[in-house]
């Protein structure tokens, strides 16, 4: 079966969340199945550089009034198709926002542009290689199956994967006439209250709809959770399908972690006590006996930063230790850095996004703290688990889907490997920071959660296995 996928980033070659860590990793596990997948990426600058040996695969003469090739390369085994349309990706600053921190003002049409470009070689522009199937990743590639609706050319099927359901690509609707549409998709497809939303465009027509696990795929029908599509998403409740995230399980593996001080193994877990010690001093935190926390996370209101920085000095009182990793709101990361002022050696905080320190800070941290107000899955808590690191988790979206909670019945059973809180408020967070310094003191069961943790099945094999199913499923309808 041949795959078409379309995304806005891709790990290795550009990354600022979890959509990358998937649309990199799936490919390589669909191909144990005989799936072959080709992703459409755009051509930023980042991926420009890293590329090598491209070949000119198709020329896009008049790309939304812009000229465009779609080069072909493989990179770190992944085959990919690469936008190459400077007009609309060599700039400065990162895929969505400009070096000030704000919206590319022409989004709009710079994904239209993605999704039109997934649409023509949907359509057979490549020379020798058409799809089966088209499989979109939010707002930025969804209008990709909007063009093949529209299109002249028989369509195939398509589906389209909701990473995120808070982030939409709503736009005005004065942008509609040059999208290179006709006047009826507006009324059918992408009006929304008067704008425009390419997510729910594309959640309208797509042949199935996904979401990244299956407590978020309940979560989104409703208001609380749908972000005001969950009418939408109700009218295609028979189309949508929860499937659980996986990770690299090469990339993230302590056995053989070169980005670690020392590799370790559930069976030898003494050897990871050179991490803590690394990553201690790495932020200049004090060594002693306490449990060293960890947060590796953008600082978002989302991610439920600002719980965290209501707890700190608790967390602080009863002897624990808090190292931080990541970037956001420029409040959050002040309540954090004041709290790292009034604990020095016991709160440290770097504000940047780096991929190796992430690496010892999931190998040297005894617990990892994810208060997410909704997570669609999550991939961080998943790195812990293969770490020995034990996540303390919001009860809400994948973490509840990934992680059991250390309730009585799943210790006696040797089954727990975290600790879930719910309410999503500061004194839920308090009262599962409380539970983890219990635990922690109890260093038996403590080392049975680790060891459960790192023997839980994180990676993409199961998950690959339901997208094949998904996919064969679709494939045969349209024929």
């Amino acid at each position: 079966m041949k795959v078409l996928s379309v995304a806005s980033e891709m790990y290795p070659l550009v990354k600022t969340g979890g959509l990358a860590d998937v649309v990199g990793a799936l490919p390589l596990s669909l191909r144990l199945h005989g799936v072959e997948t080709r992703t459409l990426l755009p051509g930023y600058p980042a991926v420009m550089k890293a590329i090598r040996d491209t070949v000119v695969a198709a020329t896009l003469p008049d790309l939304l009034g812009v000229e465009a090739r779609i080069l072909a390369v493989q990179h770190e085994g992944l085959d990919l198709l690469v936008l190459d349309a400077p007009a609309y990706f060599d700039r400065p600053g990162g895929p969505y926002i400009d070096t000030g921190g704000k919206d590319h003002p022409d989004n709009w049409k710079r994904f239209a542009a993605l999704s039109k470009a997934g649409a023509e070689i949907a359509a057979g522009a490549l020379r020798g290689w058409r799809p089966d199937l088209v499989h979109v990743h939010d707002w930025q590639s969804a209008l990709t199956p909007i063009y093949m609706r529209y299109a002249e050319t028989p369509e195939l099927p398509s589906l389209i994967t909701i990473h995120n359901i808070a982030f939409q690509g709503q736009f005005p609707a004065t942008i509609f006439p040059e999208l290179g549409l006709p006047q009826h998709a507006y009324w059918e497809a992408l009006e929304y209250y008067g704008t425009i939303s390419y997510l729910k465009a594309g959640l309208t027509v797509s042949h199935a709809l996904s979401t990244v696990s299956p407590s978020y795929a309940e979560e989104i029908l409703t208001p609380e959770f749908g972000m005001g599509l969950e009418g939408v998403i109700a009218s295609r409740a028979a189309d949508l399908y929860g499937i659980v995230n996986g990770i690299d399980a090469v990339a993230w593996n302590p056995a053989g972690d070169g980005l670690i001080a020392s590799d370790f193994n559930g069976a030898n877990l003494k050897k990871r006590a050179a991490n803590k010690v690394a990553l201690t001093r790495h932020f200049g935190l004090d060594e002693d006996d306490g449990p060293l926390f960890s947060i590796v996370s953008r600082l978002t209101w989302q991610k439920g930063i600002d719980l965290l920085a209501e707890v700190v000095d608790e967390l602080v009182a009863q002897g624990g230790r808090l190292a931080v990793l990541g970037t956001g709101d420029p409040e959050l990361e002040t309540a954090l850095l004041d709290a790292a002022s009034r604990h020095r050696g016991r709160v440290a905080m770097t504000v940047a996004y780096n991929e190796p320190l992430s690496h010892l800070m999931q190998a040297g941290s005894d617990a990892l703290i994810v208060p997410s107000r909704f997570e669609p899955c999550g991939l961080t808590q998943l790195y812990a688990l293969r770490y020995g690191c034990i996540p303390i988790v919001a009860r809400t979206g994948g973490l509840n889907d990934t992680i059991i909670d250390a309730n009585e019945a799943a210790i006696a059973a040797k089954a727990a490997t975290g600790i879930q809180f719910s309410p999503v408020t500061a004194d839920g967070l308090r009262q599962a920071l409380r539970r983890a310094f219990r635990l922690y003191r109890d260093e038996k069961t403590w080392s049975q959660m680790q060891k459960q943790g790192m023997k839980s099945d994180v990676s993409w094999g199961r998950s690959a296995e339901r997208y094949v199913s998904l996919y064969e499923r679709l494939v045969s309808k349209g024929q």
